[in-house]
């Protein structure tokens, strides 16, 4: 078992040799902006990526924004167990996130899908409500990135053929912008390039 041990964190640190660094930095500031502009940030995922978003959630919610005049409005889509079940039954499992924006969303915020496939339907639901209605999106997929990674503003892709090393790849990301956010001036957050196209997409 040590073996596969080994060769589990190895192709793990293969995976991260290859990191995204600039797609990462236009996340963390779209995150910034988001919080001095007032804007919500939406994310949303299935399975072990719903995990994953209820995690980031916590983290930005709390601990980046406790004690702090400015702070985040994160909210996750997949936390409210009743919503989504009565979505899911009454209406279909494709829309459980969808509707959920159609009571919050606002231009400006932004939308953050998880999916490993990059293929989940009720995600890409979702991002695409957000781009027609001036959001910025970011998806964080694996494999090779599917129609997720086609459609988003901002795109954190780990092109690996293992879900399960796909979203470690991807709680990565969660923690490591969580840190990058604590160490932040929040008073002076610099506009992203992304964030300043959308202003410019909302005000025509």
């Amino acid at each position: 078992m040590m073996d596969f041990s080994r060769a589990y964190i190895k192709e793990l640190q293969d995976i991260l040799e290859r990191f995204p660094h600039e797609e990462f930095e236009r996340l963390v500031q779209a995150m910034l902006t988001a919080c001095a502009c007032g804007q919500q940030i939406f994310v949303m995922g299935n399975g072990g990526s719903a995990s994953t978003a209820s995690h980031w959630v916590c983290d930005i919610n709390k601990g980046c924004s406790y004690g702090k005049d400015k702070r985040f409005r994160m909210i996750c889509l997949n936390d409210s167990l009743s919503t989504v079940l009565a979505y899911a039954n009454d209406v279909g499992y494709e829309d459980i996130f969808v509707e959920q924006l159609k009571n919050f969303f606002q231009p400006g915020d932004m939308v953050i899908g998880i999916s490993g496939s990059g293929n989940s339907k009720n995600v890409l639901k979702a991002i695409e409500y957000a781009n027609e209605n001036s959001g910025l999106t970011v998806g964080l997929c694996g494999y090779d990135g599917g129609r997720l990674a086609r459609i988003v503003d901002i795109c954190l892709h780990v092109p690996i053929c293992d879900m399960q090393k796909a979203e470690d790849a991807h709680m990565i990301i969660a923690h490591m912008a969580v840190q990058a956010i604590r160490c932040a001036d929040l008073s002076q957050p610099a506009i992203s390039e992304h964030r300043v196209r959308l202003l410019a997409r909302i005000k025509s």
